[in-house]
């Protein structure tokens, strides 16, 4: 290969290429597409910041959730996952992330949806504090993962926590 960006496609190849030439590099090139006119690229608020904020093209509500859908698809390559996670403003709204922390797969080719339950204090107000089109709703994450093998086997190795489940280990 060239001394020089590859461009797309992303393989793995290109991006160990990437990483080869330019190893203190912040970047790593993702593929998304806008499905929805008013979508926002997904972005860092600051420098140093882990998560791209997800911002809301659209909200369906019901008596026991809120989905935002973000407008954005997106191709996480294979070997990575995308993660999402609320942001901390958050805590301000009456919402919970209904499955805490959200996987978006590599073979995912949907738009990026985040579906929040109403915190049940809430829900016996008649209006409630929720994002709103055009917020930045939640944050992802792209991390790769370990491929694992499984191995049954009749016993597992001893350990100084054993088999102490939940709060075991303090408060």
């Amino acid at each position: 290969m060239k001394e020089e960006y590859p461009g797309i496609p992303i393989y793995r190849e290109v991006i160990d290429y990437v990483y080869e030439i330019y190893p203190t590099a912040s970047f790593f090139p993702i593929k998304f597409k806008k499905e929805h006119p008013n979508a926002k690229t997904p972005r860092y608020a600051k420098p140093g910041d882990a998560g791209l904020d997800l911002f809301a093209v659209s909200i369906e509500k019901n008596k026991d959730y809120v989905e935002y859908d973000t407008g954005i698809a997106i191709e996480i390559p294979d070997g990575y996952l995308g993660m999402i996670f609320p942001r901390s403003s958050n805590s301000k709204k009456d919402l919970v992330l209904a499955n805490s922390a959200g996987i978006i797969d590599s073979g995912y080719r949907g738009t990026i949806k985040l579906r929040y339950k109403i915190n049940t204090n809430a829900r016996k107000v008649v209006t409630y504090n929720i994002y709103n089109i055009g917020d930045a709703i939640g944050q992802i994450i792209i991390l790769p993962y370990p491929k694992i093998s499984l191995v049954e086997v009749n016993d597992l190795s001893t350990s100084e926590r054993g088999e102490s489940g939940f709060g075991s280990t303090g408060n």
